[in-house]
């Protein structure tokens, strides 16, 4: 039976307490071996992935519309709690309008060599350090068949619940992990056959058009963070380096909408 909670205090919530997402980037969250999945959808496609529940948290009245993840979850012997929207408001610190919270074991990452082996399109983040962004370059990923996503050292986690939620969950369909060290990591790509293309605004950059008309068999595109853009060193150890065109006087595009241009013409065919 599901667990009714009343007090925002109780330590068998200690997972779930303020997470705003100030807190959660102070959170040491992949050491704690834990991310939060939010909303039904999320939480089911997580599920689907293979990933393993600890407890779930939900709104009473969502209890006999997540009944199947209810009564699986008392099979596996995992904790499902129930509240009234305020006690979930004071305990977590917002409105929880999308049913449920799940508080999810991290899967443990796969090998960048492993990931590389036979994709033919990969998308490598750059310091990419705003969650929104991560999330929305997921979601594109998924949505045009993008093999693989690598992210530095310093790009924002992909599983914060922030990042989870702008992806619709799609940050557990898109096969990713980590690239370290950064940008020491590109000898990594060249040895899997994989042509590197740098985004960035340089004198000698190719115009995408230029690059779809005939593009590499096997692709890997590296986008940077946020106004800083690519790193000298990473655009330099790159094979080409690649623009959209702009018009109107703007000089580019946020990183999202640009990476998300730039795989649907770049698409495998």
């Amino acid at each position: 039976m599901p667990i009714s909670i009343t007090d925002p205090a109780d330590p068998r919530l200690a997972d779930y307490v303020s997470l705003t997402d100030v807190v959660l980037r102070r959170r040491a969250e992949p050491e704690r071996g834990m991310y939060i999945a939010e909303s039904e959808k999320v939480i089911r496609r997580a599920l689907r992935a293979g990933h393993r529940p600890r407890s779930y948290l939900m709104a009473t009245r969502w209890v006999t519309d997540l009944a199947d993840l209810v009564a699986q979850a008392e099979a596996d012997g995992i904790p499902v709690y129930t509240g009234e929207h305020d006690v979930i408001e004071s305990l977590t610190g917002f409105h929880l309008h999308r049913g449920a919270l799940a508080a999810m074991q991290r899967p443990v990452l796969p090998d960048a060599v492993d990931l590389l082996r036979d994709a033919r399109r990969v998308v490598v983040l750059e310091d990419v350090v705003d969650h929104t962004n991560v999330g929305a370059v997921f979601r594109s990923a998924a949505a045009l068949g993008v093999d693989a996503v690598l992210v530095t050292p310093r790009c924002a986690d992909p599983l914060y619940r922030r990042s989870i939620r702008v992806s619709m969950g799609t940050v557990f369909q898109v096969p990713w992990t980590r690239i370290d060290p950064w940008p020491q990591g590109l000898s990594l790509l060249h040895d899997a056959g994989l042509t590197v293309a740098a985004m960035a605004l340089t004198d000698d950059s190719v115009p995408l058009d230029r690059l779809e008309a005939d593009p590499p068999e096997r692709l890997a595109l590296v986008l940077g963070a946020e106004g800083d853009g690519l790193t000298a060193r990473t655009v330099a150890a790159a094979d080409l380096t690649v623009r959209i065109p702009m018009a109107g006087g703007v000089d580019s595009l946020n990183v999202a909408a640009a990476s998300a241009v730039a795989m649907w013409a770049l698409r495998p065919r």
